[in-house]
């Protein structure tokens, strides 16, 4: 390994590693992929997804071992349930480094693993609990794989693997995909190479015999698992699972639909500053060199599947379109690397949107600690919200001090500005070096105190039934927090998933159970023999007694 190389593992790992276990998992994915790793260590068994010990079909099972594997190391928590993603971003970095090294030179593959470092969502992704992380690097490597073999078809460009070998390879990364999170690993690959061969006049990317073996080492490797589980539980698993994915496709799940442009807004601001300037190589540029073409074209034709297709399914969810972080971040360090390298004009759109998004960012970290100590300021605004109202009550230790990050970013800002004439690649470094910082210190400084606001009280009223003799639940809104944090333990009795039971039933145990506070009136008439316990930022807390013979 080279110096470059260690020194993004290194930069990877000063960044992704700290403080992954200073703050409770979010719900619901957080939480939800978690509880089901634990779930695996409890029961010992490997094989059998379960949330709450009821089956669990919505998700293949590669990503749950990894977490549970981790909490075999760590123990159960908030660090080992990100900590395989931790991981991934110290080998990410040094990967784009290497591939950008070897499709253009060292400087693009700086600029590559600079983008991904220093753009907001990018870098958030490895300090998280979610799936998609393995899901989009094993995605992407079946695509780079498919692009080589091209290259090997073609006689674009030289490579020691034979093709057979590069298609094989390829497909398996898109078989992990799909035993991550199941086949939309493949659909992606397969409109990208659907969209190269209508765009580029009907042919083939690579010959067809070619791609039906890539798709063949893609399921082959799905089946491995597929077959194990098969033998072991029968069709349910496909069946079920099939159903659910056809559901997120065509209906906004639970409360996460969204505008036809959602995903254009979340890729403009959340891979800030790559997207501002991966807009200039969406469209192909002269002076390349013939396989940097056609990897661009690549990347373009996968930036716009992604976008489609997630912008056209029902559900909307943040990191949805995360697959499109790969082509933006390549997008972004081919402009950059034509600005410094070849000497190309700079976009005045390039300093405007620095400029306005960087605003925006400054303003918001400099209200969030403001409000914060000044909570009378937008209560006003949330009198149609009684939930949001009760969550500001909540006792959060605002201070000047939280004005750091802000003023490092206006810093940032003001800094890129000065260099950008004389000192290209100074500006360049200071604006995604200090986007990085600015994204560590908002982990640091706001999401402690976000996380406390929205469901710091929850999570602590069901850490406090750990070892006690009861049944946890929610009413009225759905919730991974009740399992995971009680650190619900296998049932004895056969009822205790039927939350029916739990609400209405002769229980054999209390039932504490989680209330909002705008459905409390309806909840005391649905179950009019619980017992308020207490109430605290917008949560209230019920026990129901055990029915006495």
């Amino acid at each position: 390994m080279d110096r470059k190389t260690a020194f993004w593992g290194i930069i990877a790992a000063l960044f992704f590693l700290p403080f992954l276990g200073g703050l409770h998992l979010f719900d619901w994915d957080e939480i939800n992929f978690a509880e089901i790793a634990r779930e695996m260590i409890v029961t010992g068994n490997w094989l059998k997804m379960q949330m709450n010990y009821e089956v669990f079909t919505e998700k293949p099972p590669l990503f749950f071992w990894l977490q549970a594997l981790s909490m075999s190391v760590f123990g159960v928590g908030e660090y080992a349930a990100r900590f395989p993603n931790a991981v991934l971003g110290i080998v990410v970095l040094p990967y784009l480094y290497r591939l950008g090294t070897f499709i253009i030179d060292k400087k693009f593959g700086m600029l590559w693993a600079l983008s991904w470092l220093g753009s907001i969502l990018p870098f958030l992704y490895f300090k998280s609990g979610i799936i998609d992380p393995f899901f989009n690097f094993f995605i992407f490597n079946g695509l780079v794989f498919l692009i080589f073999a091209r290259w090997k078809e073609k006689g674009i460009r030289e490579l020691r693997w034979s093709k057979s070998k590069l298609i094989a390879v390829g497909g398996a990364f898109i078989g992990l995909g799909i035993l991550t999170k199941g086949p939309v690993a493949y659909l992606l690959i397969f409109l990208t190479f659907l969209a190269f061969t209508l765009i580029n006049g009907r042919r083939f990317a690579v010959k067809l015999p070619s791609f039906i073996g890539f798709s063949l080492s893609a399921l082959g490797v799905f089946l491995i698992w597929f077959a194990v589980d098969l033998i072991a539980r029968g069709p349910d698993f496909l069946i079920e699972f099939t159903i659910r994915q056809w559901e997120l496709l065509t209906t906004g799940d639970a409360g996460h639909s969204g505008f036809l442009g959602y995903h254009f807004v979340v890729l403009l601001f959340g891979c800030f500053p790559a997207s501002i300037f991966a807009i200039s190589s969406l469209r192909k540029r002269r002076g390349l060199a013939d396989h940097v073409v056609d990897f661009q074209k690549w990347m373009i034709y996968l930036f716009w599947v992604v976008l489609i297709l997630f912008s056209l399914v029902g559900t909307k969810i943040i990191h949805y379109s995360s697959m499109a972080y790969y082509p933006v971040t390549f997008l972004s360090a081919l402009t950059l690397w034509r600005w410094l390298e070849q000497k190309t004009t700079a976009k005045w759109g390039w300093l405007l949107g620095i400029g306005s998004i960087g605003s925006i960012i400054v303003l918001i970290s400099f209200i969030l600690p403001y409000v914060g100590m000044h909570v009378d300021i937008i209560l006003p605004l949330m009198e149609a919200d009684p939930f949001a109202t009760k969550n500001m009550e909540a006792d959060v230790p605002w201070s000047t001090i939280d004005y750091l990050p802000g003023i490092l970013y206006l810093m940032v800002i003001i800094a890129t500005f000065i260099f950008w004439k004389k000192k290209r690649e100074g500006s360049i470094r200071t604006l995604f070096y200090g986007t990085a910082i600015w994204v560590f210190c908002g982990l640091i400084f706001f999401s402690g105190k976000i996380e406390r606001i929205s469901q710091r009280a929850n999570v602590v009223f069901f850490e406090e039934q750990v070892n006690e003799e009861v049944y946890v639940t929610t009413w009225g809104y759905k919730s991974y927090v009740p399992w995971f944090y009680a650190r619900v333990q296998p049932y004895s009795n056969p009822n205790a998933t039927d939350k029916n039971w739990l609400l209405q039933g002769e229980v054999d145990r209390p039932v504490r159970i989680s209330v909002k506070v705008h459905k409390v009136e309806d909840f005391k008439a649905e179950v009019p023999d619980a017992v308020l316990m207490y109430e605290e930022n917008g949560f209230y807390f019920f026990e129901r007694p055990a029915f006495n013979r």
